[in-house]
């Protein structure tokens, strides 16, 4: 205040007239017609109107112009004009100086209510809460002034904690407050900001008077706390009591809406929205574009923003999401363009959406031009959000390193970032990383995992066959009662099948709600990699049944059962009915069960016509399909087309050299392994090494085929030597077809006994009390000379050994396979 008032000397008075002529100063800061209405507010001298500095408090639009009209005010006497001076608190805030404002309203010596409101209110606006509530505070207990209704609105907005907030409650009680619409829409906004619904509803409940605001308030605090059916319930009764719906209750409902799938009420409330004029409004569009996105009508949506006369940023964010979030790429990046064309900038939401769109679009060079751009504008250190959407984008492309480096370099890491790196290393088919990125999580104690948490790590413990921490986690969720959660309880069910608890899988699922097809697919996809083909074809029925509707995932559940147990008729009737009953058109992954379907049978015909007939081009996994089938049955002629084609369109995956020098090798043509094996190695291509684990107490074992690394080496090769003795003297003869190398007779039995499965096995016999089971995973498919062994081995050892391999469980007891030999 003193700066200001050296600078009222500098002010010349005239000696004739005993008038202030208008500074310099005020002429350079001030436009035209400004500085032509003071020079005629000091022509008037006392007479002046505090209405009249109205246009010169709109013309402050800095803190210095703000600075000289205040000495201005000061040097004309109005230094104790308690309305000019709440005025100037008020400009000094609103240009972010707060503490300007309370120097100035400290130097007003009679302040009244409406001078306090604005110092409560101008700490507010400048997120000053803690002092805007030692303001308040101060009014209540040492000014002498009595609060009116303009005073709690804005303070309990500024309640950091929920006590304060009671306080503040008991003040608006006992100065009789309670009734004004505004006090009591405050104190509902402040009790569902601290989700404390059941106090903000008895607010509500107790007005006397309820306006708009007052319902808006109701519902957009049961929206913020996740209660979409009491949001719906409050919306019925402002309807039953004739309260019209504005645009806020509107934009507050419609997310409502998409969260209860109602797709009825959100067509209604749009149908309202026409009927009264509101379609105009821009944040209403906004909110029915978002709400057809989240029911992935793209039609709609669409048509809401074409008809938008005026388009804002969000509008724009919001198309570009719909499609990106519907898995349109393509259309999103066309509203981009259309975006730009028009002048719009983007902003972090855009590049988010962005970000998505190229990693779905697999592009690696437009998307690091996305990181690029972020660097640039510094965003990966100032919104978590942005970090976030660049390791999805990255784990999109397969770069799990680069995905890697982004989390590394994010400042702060929220549950999302963590939820986002352990889903991109699981769907990359890398599961000991999801498991390891998991634990480290869980050490730096930094987050509470949450339910997308779960649904990240279980499918990446099924992976690995990692029952005892899948098993922790389900323990976890039943204490916090999580595991109620549908996609959470489908996670532990696939988990348990996968694992090779399949009875605990099926009971899991029966406590599971089942509205949806999600459960159900996870247990038939489970019955069906145990080989229970028919009792997966009798859960379909069930499903059909309890009026659930079959998707496309029910049906490559189906089909890959009835592969598995090789029901071909009754494969052949599900592909039929997808088509003509549920009108899905056959994708890839259909036509790959089917070609796998046909093939395993030994209808190499039928698969082969299949393939030939496709009305989409055949990829490498229905070439793959094929020569899989080839290898079975031994057709070399087949195979070896099929294998051609498999070098046209993927001739960089291992495993199909491997498959057709399988061919070669099981009818003894050499000369075609040693050309296929030097055509893969010519491209550096290597073999893919066969490994099988086992869980003994918490450690996880790995053996590699031939290993002779263990520390119980010796007394593994014992106990196979001992067990090979006792099979032979059952009746088992070596399967020398199986050792794809030409050697020595004896060489072959020797690299027979050495497959990891078997290493596996001898190795869990001597480390686990008799007759209790082994659990076996394997990378790739079972040997037919293993799978033989071991049956002769669950019967000497009267042990249940199940060995999960590439392709299915296969349960061995006393002598006999569940898979019927047939796999």
């Amino acid at each position: 205040m003193l700066s200001l008032l050296r600078l009222a000397p500098t002010l010349k008075f005239n000696p004739i007239s005993k008038i202030l002529p208008l500074p310099l100063w005020l002429y350079n800061s001030f436009s035209a017609a400004t500085a032509s209405l003071v020079e005629t507010l000091h022509d008037c001298d006392n007479k002046i109107k505090v209405s009249d500095f109205n246009l010169l408090f709109q013309s402050c639009t800095t803190i210095d112009v703000a600075k000289q009209l205040h000495a201005f005010l000061v040097v004309l006497g109005k230094a104790q004009d308690v309305i000019l001076f709440t005025k100037l608190v008020n400009l000094y805030a609103t240009l972010g100086d707060t503490s300007l404002s309370r120097c100035t309203f400290n130097h007003i010596q009679r302040k009244n209510i409406y001078a306090w409101n604005s110092m409560v209110s101008a700490y507010v606006r400048c997120g000053r809460y803690r002092e805007s509530m030692n303001c308040v505070n101060e009014l209540l207990s040492l000014s002498g002034v009595r609060p009116d209704f303009y005073t709690f609105p804005p303070v309990l907005k500024a309640c950091a904690h929920l006590v304060d907030g009671e306080k503040m409650h008991c003040w608006v009680l006992k100065m009789g407050f309670e009734c004004d619409v505004y006090v009591a829409a405050s104190l509902i906004h402040l009790y569902s900001r601290f989700g404390v619904l059941d106090d903000a509803h008895k607010v509500f409940v107790d007005m006397p008077v309820r306006d708009v605001g007052s319902w808006n308030a109701m519902i957009s605090g049961f929206c913020q706390n996740g209660n979409a059916v009491e949001a719906l319930r409050v919306l019925n009764c402002m309807k039953v009591e004739g309260v019209k719906m504005d645009k806020v209750t509107v934009s507050s409902v419609l997310p409502v809406c998409a969260q209860t799938n109602d797709v009825i009420s959100g067509l209604l409330i749009h149908l309202y929205v026409i009927k009264h004029g509101l379609e105009g409004d821009v944040f209403v569009s906004n909110a029915l574009i978002n709400m057809y996105s989240k029911f992935g009508r793209l039609q709609d949506a669409q048509r809401v923003f074409d008809c938008m006369r005026v388009r804002d940023l969000v509008s724009w964010n919001s198309i570009i999401a719909t499609y990106e979030q519907n898995n349109d790429p393509t259309t999103a990046l066309g509203f981009f363009k259309r975006m730009q064309f028009v002048g719009i900038r983007p902003d972090l939401l855009t590049v988010v959406s962005l970000a998505s769109i190229f990693g779905q679009l697999s592009d690696q060079r437009f998307s690091k031009s996305v990181h690029g751009f972020v660097m640039r504008h510094e965003w990966l250190e100032e919104d978590v959000v942005i970090g976030n959407a660049l390791v999805n984008m990255y784990a999109k492309l397969g770069s799990m390193d680069s995905a890697q480096m982004v989390f590394e370099q994010l400042p702060t890491k929220d549950i999302i970032s963590w939820n986002t790196l352990i889903t991109g290393y699981a769907q990359n088919g890398l599961a000991s990383e999801a498991v390891n990125a998991y634990s480290m999580m869980e050490e730096c104690r930094m987050v509470t995992p949450n339910q997308g948490t779960w649904v990240s790590i279980l499918p990446a413990y099924s992976h690995v066959g990692a029952l005892l921490q899948g098993m922790k986690i389900h323990g976890r969720l039943i204490k916090n009662s999580v595991c109620l959660d549908v996609f959470v309880a489908t996670c532990l069910i696939d988990m348990y099948g996968k694992c090779g608890r399949l009875e605990d899988a099926m009971s899991l699922f029966y406590e599971t709600p089942r509205g949806t097809s999600v459960p159900w697919n996870a247990i038939i996809s489970s019955l069906g990699i145990h080989g229970h083909g028919e009792e997966a074809l009798q859960l379909f029925k069930d499903m059909l049944a309890e009026g659930v509707k079959a998707d496309h995932i029910t049906f490559i559940s189906l089909l890959s059962a009835c592969s598995h147990s090789g029901l071909v008729n009754a494969g052949q009737w599900c592909f039929d009915m997808m088509q003509k009953e549920y009108g899905i058109k056959p994708s890839l992954k259909h036509y790959g069960c089917m070609v796998d379907l046909f093939g395993r049978a030994g209808y190499l015909e039928n698969a082969y016509n299949l393939v030939s007939n496709m009305p989409v081009q055949a990829d490498a996994s229905i070439w793959g399909a094929l020569l899989a089938a080839c290898r079975i049955h031994g057709n070399v002629e087949l195979g070896t087309f099929a294998s051609n084609r498999l070098l046209e369109v993927d001739s960089e995956n291992v495993g199909y050299y491997v498959l057709l020098s399988n061919i070669y090798a099981n009818v003894g043509k050499w000369e075609g392994v040693v050309k296929v094996r030097s055509l893969a190695r010519d491209r550096g291509l290597r073999k893919t090494p066969g490994w099988s684990s086992i869980v003994v107490g918490t450690i996880v074992e790995v053996f590699y085929t031939g290993n002779q690394t263990h520390p119980q080496c010796t007394e593994i090769y014992e106990e196979l030597r001992v067990l090979n003795a006792k099979m032979k003297s059952l009746g088992y003869v070596p399967d020398y077809s199986f050792v794809l190398q030409d050697v020595e007779e004896d060489e072959k039995e020797q690299i027979l006994t050495s497959h990891s499965e078997r290493l596996a096995i001898a190795f869990g016999i001597i480390s686990t009390p008799p007759k209790s089971p082994i659990r076996i995973f394997k990378n790739l498919r079972v040997c037919g000379d293993c799978h033989n062994a071991t049956k002769y081995i669950s019967r000497i050892t009267e042990r249940d050994i199940i060995v999960r391999d590439s392709n299915r469980f296969h349960h061995f007891k006393d002598g006999i396979c569940s898979c019927g030999d047939y796999w």
